[in-house]
């Protein structure tokens, strides 16, 4: 079977994904991992205009607290990710929408504890961008509380602590750092 490399041309009827190239796939991935984002944004901005930051702010992390479960629990599932030490932790960071397009670098300094270190973060970059401040609320109030699901999920004794959080001086610098450690 040949695989496309998009789908121009003309209409196929029994057109699936499985037609189209890894290639293609991966850029569909992004553009998908993008559009989730954008809507994070969207609807963020329009409870900010409507009712203020603060009710948009609890309301973000109200939904990423949901959302972070359904997407821990879908992933782990689909790709069989199972344990309750920091390197399931840092199996489900790899293979997470958010991150796939992120420069990090992980640090394993034993099976139970590791430095994360993020030098690209597209959500940072726009709100950078915005000029508001805001990326210090976010980084500093939702960004720790999601990590921390993302760790009790595995294991309620994983701890998923910020070490550098923005603002950052200038735009050379990372983008955040955290340390997982397993508590025994």
């Amino acid at each position: 079977m040949i695989e496309l490399i998009d789908y121009s041309g003309g209409f196929d009827p029994e057109f699936s994904h499985e037609k189209l190239s890894k290639e293609t796939l991966l850029k569909l991935r992004e553009t998908y991992a993008d559009y989730i984002r954008a809507i994070d944004g969207f609807w963020y901005l329009a409870v900010k205009e409507k009712w203020g930051n603060d009710v948009a702010l609890k309301c973000d992390i109200e939904v990423w607290e949901k959302a972070m479960m359904f997407e821990l629990k879908a992933l782990s599932e689909v790709l069989n990710i199972r344990g309750d030490d920091v390197a399931t932790v840092l199996k489900y960071l790899q293979c997470n929408p958010w991150w796939a397009f992120t420069k990090y670098q992980i640090e394993i300094l034993d099976k139970n504890h590791a430095i994360v270190t993020e030098y690209t973060c597209r959500t940072l970059f726009a709100l950078e961008r915005e000029g508001k401040g805001r990326e210090e609320l976010q980084c500093q109030q939702v960004c720790p509380r999601i990590q921390a699901l993302r760790a009790t999920f595995f294991n309620p004794k994983i701890q998923f602590n910020l070490i550098k959080a923005p603002p950052r001086e200038n735009g050379d610098d990372i983008c955040c750092q955290w340390e997982l450690k397993l508590e025994s």
